[in-house]
């Protein structure tokens, strides 16, 4: 039959009723823009059917007008309009780096670029000018990743300065709830009166009290005082002196030499003395200088996630809170999990894996603290694992080693949280069950573990940009189930298991030197212990159940660091309070007999209170049962 006959010359497409429609079958092709692109790419690295030269500083760089305006608005206002650039074979591009431009251009014909420190100050600003939002943002991203109190001074300006609000707002965040560190590096010495004013300005500033404002003040005019002097008054009316309490407000900030010999200073102080002193007028003297801040505080909270209770694998989850010193309850995951892998990637916490008491797991699920909610939206993990270890490198969150009920594990993968979707990288060179993972400059570690047979004291250390592992030196003892952390650039493996026993020993990894040497031991045998580094470490002492005959007298340090985080103080206070009336059969370093440590740790607690306001570390010796001499090796290194 003629079909084509019978259409209507007013719809050609359209076949009349009662005529079969044809099969249709639409195609979308997924490698198409890829291939096309390939093409291009190598078109131009020949330098084949390229109609443009960009000439930035020394370098020219061939390319395709088309693809440069259909990836970059400016040179597409460059290319279809009247400007001259538009008729020129060679186009200068003046004030962006070199590099730079080359790794633009390479994004747009591969849609593929890294961001690293080396490269990130230059590129930011070219794709800026070049207004490639997508590159601007994947910058801003890996700045956002970077802040640290020693660098977000120098981020925020940076930010400022190429218009980055969302950089430029989440730099203030850090800052202001940072301040207390923050205030302590070159950066803020260093820092322009109009940017310090910007800063102590905020509401949101979080300090425990106006002293701390001051204080950074002064310190930051007398770090160059001549010339900050007269700038004194400027910023000095930004501190809220009427909050200060009366006795440090006349026998410190009255009686300084630089205050007093200002008369604006002066007035300032007399401002706030007013306040205090005449309480029936505070009505009236309201203003930003008598404002409380009220800092938005960033909770704190240690989870501990599923487990083994009575006899079976549990779902249930707790969280630690410093604020009330309790433990609390908060939603269970949708499945139980013993040897789940867990990790915090952009503030929600992942649950890898592990065994319900019946089955391995490759679920995933994750748990967002705002909502108090776990979703199980996550993509599973390519195969059943438990006793995983589970890291954050680079924006990535990896599973690494493992069980999957049949054979230990050599497989490692990684999870996108943009794209929903686990990879596989290399894998490693030993399979390692109840392995330890840390991240430290750059490079993702696997230590220790088990092989299936025997516990391992062997390490490994992932490299991302060449997707390999690479064997480093091994730990002094075997260890599965072992604890990790990093802490002052050191990775410390704590703890486990080896052939017959759990251990108390620790040692401790150096990549500049690439060894690994004891530390002191726990006072106690832990396998499938969990450690960590909260800002700064605290080690908290454990009681050994028996003292070995050849100890007479023993010692074990704890050292507090200086701006330690609130939940590690708490917990160290409670761990205190089991003392607290514990007696000693005899005089002990100044612990008194039948008194028990009472004494020592009210003490103590009160210093930790105030442990923030100390610039050094403080250390405490305790008689336990570590052997002396430990305690001076500790103080050599």
């Amino acid at each position: 039959m003629d079909v084509t006959s019978r259409c209507t010359l007013g719809d050609p497409n359209k076949l009349p009723e009662g005529v079969p429609q044809p099969a249709r079958m639409p195609y979308i092709s997924d490698k198409h823009p890829r291939q096309t692109l390939e093409v291009i790419n190598l078109l131009r690295k020949h330098r084949e059917l390229c109609d443009v030269v960009l000439v930035v500083g020394a370098k020219k760089i061939y390319a395709h007008r088309v693809i440069l305006s259909a990836c970059s608005p400016y040179f597409r206002a460059m290319f279809t309009g009247e400007l001259a650039e538009s008729r020129q074979t060679e186009v200068v591009i003046r004030d962006i780096d070199e590099r730079a431009m080359e790794l633009l251009i390479d994004f747009a014909y591969t849609s593929q670029i890294t961001v690293e420190e080396g490269n990130v100050q230059t590129l930011l600003p070219a794709a800026c000018l070049l207004q490639l939002a997508e590159i601007q943002e994947a910058c801003c991203e890996f700045l956002k990743r970077q802040l640290d109190p020693s660098n977000c001074l120098g981020i925020r300006a940076f930010a400022d300065t190429h218009s980055c609000r969302e950089l430029l707002r989440i730099a203030d965040k850090f800052t202001q709830h940072n301040f207390q560190e923050v205030m302590e590096s070159e950066e803020f010495m260093l820092l322009p009166a109009n940017q310090l004013i910007d800063i102590i300005s905020s509401d949101e500033l979080n300090v425990r009290s106006e002293e701390q404002v001051f204080n950074a003040v002064m310190a930051w005019v007398k770090y160059s005082i001549q010339e900050r002097r007269p700038q004194l008054p400027q910023v000095l009316q930004h501190v809220r002196l009427p909050l200060l309490s009366p006795k440090f407000l006349v026998g410190t900030v009255g009686s300084d030499p630089l205050i007093k010999s200002d008369e604006e200073c002066r007035d300032l102080v007399d401002e706030a003395k007013n306040y205090l002193l005449l309480p029936q007028e505070r009505p009236l003297m309201q203003g930003p200088r008598t404002r409380p801040r009220k800092p938005i505080r960033c909770g704190e909270v240690l989870f501990a996630v599923g487990g083994w209770c009575s006899g079976d694998a549990i779902s249930s989850v707790e969280r630690y809170d410093p604020q009330t010193n309790e433990w609390r309850m908060v939603a269970s995951m949708s499945k139980r999990r013993c040897g789940v892998g867990v990790s915090v990637l952009d503030d929600l916490l992942y649950a890898v894996g592990g065994h319900d008491g019946s089955s391995y797991l490759n679920s995933v699920e994750r748990y967002d603290p705002k909502t108090n909610q776990w979703s199980s939206d996550v993509a599973p993990t390519s195969t059943c694992r438990t006793s995983v270890g589970v890291a954050v490198l680079g924006g990535f969150l990896y599973a690494v080693g493992g069980q999957d009920g049949v054979s230990c594990l050599n497989i490692v993968e990684r999870y996108d949280p943009k794209e929903n979707k686990w990879t596989r990288v290399a894998s490693m060179s030993t399979r390692r069950l109840g392995v330890a993972v840390a991240v430290l400059g750059g490079f993702l570690y696997a230590v220790g573990g088990s092989d299936g047979t025997s516990p391992l004291n062997t390490v490994e250390r992932y490299n991302p940009q060449e997707n390999r592992w690479h064997t480093i030196a091994p730990m002094g003892t075997r260890r599965k189930h072992l604890g990790c952390a990093v802490y002052q650039d050191m990775i410390y493996a704590v703890g486990g298991r080896d052939d017959t026993t759990e251990l108390s020993s620790a040692e401790r990894y150096n990549p500049r030197t690439n060894q690994w040497s004891p530390v002191v031991a726990m006072t106690s045998r832990r396998s499938g212990v969990l450690t960590m580094c909260w800002k700064r470490s605290i080690f908290i002492p454990s009681q050994r159940k028996a003292v070995p005959k050849n100890v007479q007298t023993t010692a074990q340090l704890i050292a507090l660091i200086s701006h330690t985080s609130k939940v590690m103080l708490r917990i160290l206070q409670a761990r205190f309070q089991q003392y607290m009336n514990r007696e000693l059969p005899e005089v002990q370093a100044g612990f008194r007999k039948s008194r028990g440590t009472r004494d020592q740790i009210a003490r103590i607690c009160w210093i930790i209170e105030r442990a923030r306001e100390f610039q050094k570390n403080i250390y405490f010796c305790f008689i336990d049962c570590v052997i002396t001499t430990n305690c001076g090796k500790f103080f050599k290194r």
